[in-house]
């Protein structure tokens, strides 16, 4: 190797560090990933549901830049159907499908046939479509039968519905496949253990947690086969992230230099009509094999372009030959159906180059500016963790992982709500009892404890405000824990739960109360606290500079929800607790309004939401006019109004009409009916339909005669 790739080494190392490949951005994506699988699986298993959640990919392992664009990948199962290695496996009661092989199976291939779940005995008919019986009488299932449920699914929520291989998605953004989860790994798989025992990587520990992951069965038939819709592909992607964890930050890095540059320049020589392509699993697969055989005292800082190098020569073997094996699956030749031989032979003449050309490649990347970057990084800069690139990311992360939380704590509210079974208030106590006590389960894991400490303190909100509700409209006393309810919701976030409590000491007289809370919010929320909502995207989605290198290296939920201000939620069962004027906003629709709303929509346009500043001004200023502080009343109608005069603070709105139906209101009652008038209208230019502000000018009309 060349003398200069050692400093060459050392300065690409510190680029990739500056543009989110580093241990800190690497830390939170894991993070992120793994507590989103948590909160999305504690909701696949609610009743109605039997999914379990899967996240791969890039994203999940850190393997990936701004620049890269890179999709999120996704992977559900569906848990109701068993899938049997052996009659053995056979489950009553269960949707069994037996893995089966024949002679002209494609490597990796299997068939699922259908038996019958009330005995062990195969399937002779079916008037499932989505079942193919063959000349035998035997009845497997289609991997054509995921097509057209996500079709049908993308159809009901009008989105397009995108298929590539296995995926069928709805966004380009999203790789998203339905599969099968098998309980133990077949023999294919398992013959890779023995060969990896005297291997420099991966590690013996590594290698005896990869033997409890199990595996997939993705629908995708092999190409051009006799039945290639009813053949299932098995893959360990399970195994694969648990490698790709394993790694120290040299190996990652690599593969991102990897992925740049089959993105910019091996998509130069595929060009041919067979929709050729070299993929980021062939990246992966070459560094697997790469790490195997090369001794751990190469992947050092001062030898990342060397470890790059040996990565391309692996590559170039594997076109040489004109096969790229699987490093898992034993048979499997990962450029059938992908690369075309001459195809082939062009990206091997153009990576021979590559090297012989000491790497200049890497000078000419064009992703995250890196080229540039590595020419003019002095070798005294050290990049900082929370630098512009890598606090956004790190920022966008936390942001989305409290998302994909408030999203599901919607879900369970809207169920809670909708179910006949039982009055709120009992549903409410069961769904917490039964999430404390699967939070002492000894099987949930770290990940799940967070996710049901965050929903249950976010439902006991709830629970309290519902029941203050009631005591307010019954005029009867509180009972005993009422006060140890609202203490144990209070930390959800630094302003929503807090707000809640102030608003029921509002709405119960208790003015100076509400006053104290309040006046704790404000010192709280100050402009570092980043606003979150599921309910829509809002006008501008750049997070503060503040919040965002605040979670580079803060990843505990207890830290973060010190710098975040979840939207304020009032269901009908806690209008009570709420100004009166909110109720209007719990009966928004005029109309066919209804018809206009999409899945999410229909899961929260039913209860009051407003955004947690907005609120904490307005419920001042009634709060300060009961007190009769005139003075602090009109700052707090001031700065309300500050929020929705400046373009930047009201793009950093969710609700942006309700904010303006509450500055209506505010106007009301200081007898400014015209601009009152005109803050419902321009809260309906925002939002014509589903938006109270139609009752709110119908109702001013009348009273001003117009």
């Amino acid at each position: 190797m060349p003398a200069f790739f050692h400093h060459l080494s050392e300065v690409l190392y510190q680029v990739l560090e500056c543009v989110g490949v580093n241990p800190w951005v690497v830390e939170r994506r894991r993070h992120t990933f793994l507590h989103r699988e948590a909160a999305r699986d504690l909701y696949d298993h609610q009743p109605g549901c039997d999914t379990t959640t899967f996240h791969f990919g890039s994203q999940t392992e850190g393997t990936t830049t701004p620049g890269l664009q890179s999709d999120t990948d996704t992977l559900f199962t569906r848990n109701a159907f068993n899938i049997m290695y052996s009659w053995d496996d056979w489950q009553q009661g269960k949707f069994n499908l037996l893995m089966v092989r024949e002679e002209d199976t494609p490597p990796q291939h299997y068939l699922l046939q259908l038996i019958w779940s009330n005995v062990p005995l195969p399937a002779t008919h079916t008037d499932d479509p989505n079942y193919v019986t063959d000349s035998q009488g035997r009845v497997f299932y289609s991997n054509m039968a995921v097509v057209r449920i996500m079709a049908a699914a993308c159809g009901k929520m009008q989105q397009p519905h995108l298929r590539q291989g296995p995926s069928n998605s709805w966004s380009e953004d999203w790789d998203v496949v339905s599969a099968f989860h098998c309980h133990g790994l077949p023999a294919e798989i398992m013959s890779w253990f023995t060969k990896m025992q005297q291997c420099y990587w991966p590690s013996q520990e590594t290698l005896q947690a990869a033997q409890r992951c199990g595996c997939f069965l993705v629908p995708a038939g092999c190409h051009g086969s006799v039945n290639e819709n009813i053949q299932w592909r098995i893959t360990p992607n399970l195994i694969e992230r648990l490698l790709m964890f394993s790694l120290n930050m040299v190996p990652i890095k690599c593969l991102v230099i990897l992925k740049m540059i089959k993105k910019q320049e091996f998509v130069k020589y595929i060009i041919c009509e067979n929709n050729c392509k070299f993929t980021t699993c062939h990246c992966k697969t070459a560094l697997f094999f790469t790490l195997n055989r090369t001794h751990p005292t190469v992947w050092t800082k001062c030898r990342l372009i060397e470890c790059i190098v040996r990565c391309l020569q692996t590559i170039l073997e594997f076109l040489n030959q004109g096969e790229c094996p699987h490093f898992i699956v034993e048979g499997v030749d990962l450029f059938d159906g992908k690369l075309c031989r001459e195809c082939q032979m062009r990206l091997e003449q153009a990576i021979r180059g590559m090297i012989q050309d000491d790497m200049h490649v890497l000078f000419h990347l064009q992703s995250d500016d890196l080229g540039q970057r590595l020419m003019g990084l002095p070798n005294e800069v050290r990049p900082h963790p929370g630098n512009d690139v890598n606090a956004g990311i790190c920022g966008k992360l936390a942001r989305d992982m409290f998302v994909q939380y408030l999203l599901n704590v919607t879900f369970v509210c809207h169920r809670l709500c909708t179910s006949e079974e039982a009055d709120l208030y009992t549903s409410l106590t069961n769904e917490i009892t039964m999430l404390e006590s699967l939070e002492m389960n000894a099987s949930t894991t770290q990940y799940d404890k967070h996710f049901i400490k965050f929903i249950v303190k976010s439902l006991m909100s709830v629970k309290a405000s519902v029941t203050s509700s009631y005591c307010i409209q019954t005029d009867q006393p509180f009972p005993q824990d009422i006060w140890q309810m609202y203490g144990k919701s209070l930390n959800t976030d630094v302003a929503s739960s807090k707000l809640k409590l102030a608003s029921m000491h509002y709405c119960r007289g208790e003015l100076r109360r509400a006053a104290s809370v309040l006046h704790e919010v404000e010192f709280d929320l100050d402009d570092s606290v980043e606003p979150v909502c599921v309910c829509r995207e809002r006008g501008n989605d750049k997070l503060s500079k503040t919040f965002c290198e605040y979670t580079v290296q803060n990843y505990s939920d207890r830290q973060l929800t010190k710098k975040l201000a979840f939207c304020v939620r009032f269901l009908r069962e806690e209008k009570f607790c709420a100004p009166q004027f909110l109720w209007c906003e719990m009966y928004r629709a005029v109309g066919d309004d209804i018809d206009h709303r999409n899945v999410i929509e229909h899961q929260w346009m039913d209860w009051a939401e407003v955004d947690a500043r907005p609120f904490l001004l307005y419920l001042q200023y009634l709060t300060y006019r009961g007190l009769g502080m005139r003075h602090r009343q009109l700052g707090a109608l001031l700065r309300l109004n500050n929020i929705l005069i400046s373009r930047d603070k009201a793009n950093q709105l969710y609700h942006h009409e309700t904010a303006l139906n509450l500055m209506g209101h505010c106007c009301e009652l200081e007898g400014y009916l015209h601009k009152a008038l005109e803050s419902y209208n321009a809260s309906l230019r925002e939002n014509p339909r589903n938006n109270a502000a139609n009752w709110h000018k119908q109702r001013l009309e009348l009273i001003m005669n117009i």
